[in-house]
């Protein structure tokens, strides 16, 4: 095929996945005397064939001229973006970012970047993260743009900047994180010297804030190859910046002292909790596979005969969860639930054979709340013995456990499970008025039904009176 006829055939393939609101708008634009294009990610989809759902677009036009080209035309607008040249607007059920020709610039100590437009759509595809996302789409003619080799490195499944990587990424550090996250949504293998130029400049990335951080790891565990994005920030020594716990978990093994690496287990895990996903990517359950033994190298304790202990690691690791989590700016309910999850995922292993009694199924339902479908999944995933019988029967253990939880939920209603006695009926039983006694007797109530599953009310109000006499209350 001759280079005019891949370019008609990929106009004809961008044809259609390109809406007839990308083509009304690139007319508009052209009325005006400006340039529009279609460009990065959308244009690297369609022509992987994978679903196009946000519309990027660059121009030549200024932000304010491309608010008066859209002005009547889209039916929502909104212009928090400007300052860096960026306009999002809503047409029919598209969204869609317009953003004028520019280029991004960290200075050494900055973590915010000087932004500068220009006139060239060849000098803008330059300046972006990767060949495969400087390619773009001239509308409404849909000429293909691609001056830096995108097509061949979709090809290849390789990810290669369009100029040296050290500019690159000098110009923007958060670009080797991309690097990462793009290996991990779309299975691609890093260059050679891009890898290099990565493990060079890894500390730079201490100047992007933890939020955009945040953003990239987020996409990077939820994308369809996290091992491979999180390999990638390992050998480039990125992890040691964004997430020092993963390197950490490289365990020394020597003659003596032999023991699983912790690591090769973490990424087992996380590959078995993944197939148990239901609807789609949970970056709770991955974040919590990923991380439930990170307290292990704080707790390892060599014992006689060679053998290994991490007394508590889940207890440890938890709290380093959170700090973690935290530092990379997490809302409060992940950091909550991930690093509950953490601290519960050993809970299991002292089931035994089945030896809990009707309390304790109680208190681990209970302890887990909302999340013990995913502590299910992430207990199942952490097991990766190579002994098929042993894994056979921790499989047929927690079987049975989810089979008595099941039953005591239908008997019972685990999931609502509440002391006989609310807070109004203690402080009548009790005489007293609201304060911390009335939570401490709350919680010896809440102890008495979870050992003893349901009381009636006198009973409840008996053993509540000699709990009182017990405390000196009465």
């Amino acid at each position: 095929m001759s280079n005019e006829e891949q370019r008609k055939a990929l106009a004809t393939l961008l044809g259609r996945v390109i809406p007839a609101e990308a083509e009304q708008l690139g007319r508009r634009f052209a009325a005006a005397g400006h340039e529009l294009a279609l460009v990065g990610g959308p244009v690297r989809d369609a022509l992987l064939r994978r679903p196009v759902t946000d519309l990027d677009f660059t121009t030549d036009a200024p932000p304010n001229r491309v608010l008066e080209v859209i002005d009547g035309w889209a039916d929502a607008v909104w212009t928090i973006g400007i300052e860096f040249g960026t306009v999002g607007l809503r047409k029919g059920e598209h969204l869609m970012e317009v953003t004028t020709y520019r280029s991004e610039t960290y200075d050494p100590k900055s973590r915010k970047p000087d932004v500068s437009y220009g006139t060239s759509l060849v000098e803008d595809l330059r300046r972006r993260d990767f060949a495969v996302n400087a390619m773009a789409a001239r509308l409404p003619s849909r000429e293909f743009v691609d001056p830096f080799g995108g097509l061949e490195d979709l090809k290849a499944k390789r990810l290669r900047t369009p100029g040296l990587p050290e500019d690159s990424f000098n110009d923007d550090p958060l670009r080797m994180l991309r690097a990462a996250r793009f290996a991990s949504q779309l299975g691609f293998t890093i260059d050679p010297p891009v890898l290099a130029a990565m493990r060079e400049m890894a500390d730079r990335i201490e100047i992007v804030s933890a939020e955009r951080v945040q953003a990239e790891l987020s996409k990077l565990l939820c994308g369809a190859y996290p091992r491979a994005g999180l390999a990638a920030l390992d050998v480039s020594g990125l992890a040691a910046y964004v997430l020092p716990e993963l390197p950490a978990l490289r365990l020394e093994i020597d003659e003596h002292h032999r023991h699983k690496d912790v690591y090769e287990h973490s990424m087992i895990v996380l590959d078995q909790a993944i197939a148990q996903e239901e609807d789609g990517p949970d970056l709770v359950l991955r974040l919590a596979a990923l991380l439930h033994d990170i307290g292990k190298p704080r707790t390892r304790a060599h014992l006689e005969g060679g053998r290994v202990s991490f007394h508590h690691h889940e207890v440890v690791g938890a709290k380093l969860t959170k700090k973690r989590l935290m530092a990379l700016k997490y809302s409060k309910e992940i950091v909550t639930d991930v690093s509950r999850l953490v601290e519960l995922h050993l809970r299991f292993h002292g089931y035994g054979e089945g030896e809990w009694t009707d309390s304790a199924v109680r208190r681990y339902v209970r302890d887990a709340g909302h999340l013990l479908p995913r502590l299910h999944k992430l207990t199942r995933a952490d097991c990766t013995t190579r002994n098929r019988r042993k894994a056979d029967r921790l499989a047929k253990t927690y079987d049975a456990l989810e089979e008595r939880i099941a039953r005591l939920a239908e008997e019972e209603e685990l999931g609502r499970i509440r002391p006989d006695l609310d807070g109004d009926e203690i402080q009548e039983v009790l005489g007293i008025k609201p304060g911390p006694l009335v939570g401490k007797a709350y919680k010896f109530l809440m102890d008495l039904r979870l050992d003893k599953g349901p009381q009636d009310k006198e009973a409840a109000k008996e053993a509540l009176l000699a709990w009182a006499r017990e405390e000196g209350v009465l």
